[in-house]
């Protein structure tokens, strides 16, 4: 009756990974051999993993990413696509987002931009760090609603604070000079300290006309250019399902 008690009173305190880790000892004969202080341990460290898989589930459901399936374990590294493994893997376990670097991925439509955004951003998440997605297309419109609801400047410090923004399908379509502005607010929040993925059919060297006002245009390259890792996929649509391949640059501006 009184360990009943006592899992009732963990669940009351949300220490769900403890009372699931005690009800597990109960029923192991072994554990009367273990010591108080080691038992203790093994409850911390169930508790301990629990909470990290929930912040977890928590990052990845906030994140809203179009592929969450999408893993850096699953990047196709045959010969054939031009991808060294140690390369990806470099990047996706270093500084990249504590440092707030870019990470700009061209390529043709079908050649799995989107999904290793969303690969390197579900890593990301992995690590403790938050996450969105988001696609550019569909960004000019959400910018005027939130404007006429007056909820911007909310959302715009959600993503100042938010250590991973992929911007999905940069330069389709044209944008006004209102999404232009919001853009720069966007980039200029994140510069140097937060990290940003952008997919885009374009070459990056379009990026400058695909923006249209020049002083914008500087201002936001800038931003984005000043520490950048470039992935170029090349190849037929993986929709197809035919081969593709990819080749990688890296480009750090020292400055």
């Amino acid at each position: 009756m009184m360990m009943h008690t006592t899992l009732a009173q963990l669940r009351t305190l949300k220490l769900d990974g403890l009372a699931a880790g005690l009800e597990d000892q109960l029923t192991q004969p072994g554990m009367a051999a273990m010591s108080f202080e080691e038992r203790l341990a093994l409850l911390v460290d169930r508790e301990v993993n629990s909470r990290n898989d929930r912040k977890l589930l928590r990052l990845l459901k906030n994140a809203h990413l179009k592929y969450g399936q999408a893993t850096i374990e699953d990047i196709d590294t045959r010969p054939s696509r031009g991808i060294d493994r140690r390369e990806v893997m470099s990047m996706a376990l270093g500084d990249w987002v504590s440092a707030g670097h870019s990470v700009l991925i061209t390529g043709p439509t079908g050649a799995g931009k989107s999904w290793l955004a969303c690969a390197l951003a579900q890593y990301a998440c992995r690590r403790g760090y938050s996450a969105i997605y988001q696609r550019v297309p569909r960004l000019q419109e959400e910018l005027r609603i939130r404007h006429g609801s007056g909820t911007f400047g909310k959302w715009l410090l959600q993503l100042a604070r938010t250590d991973v923004l992929v911007l999905d399908d940069w330069g389709m379509g044209a944008i006004d000079s209102m999404t232009r502005s919001d853009l720069l607010e966007i980039i200029d929040d994140r510069a140097t300290n937060k990290a940003t993925i952008i997919t885009s059919q374009l070459p990056v060297e379009h990026w400058h006309a695909w923006i249209g006002d020049a002083t914008i245009a500087d201002a936001i390259l800038d931003r984005i250019m000043q520490r950048n890792h470039r992935f170029t996929l090349t190849g037929d649509s993986l929709r197809t399902q035919r081969p593709k391949t990819i080749k990688k640059e890296k480009n750090i501006d020292p400055s």
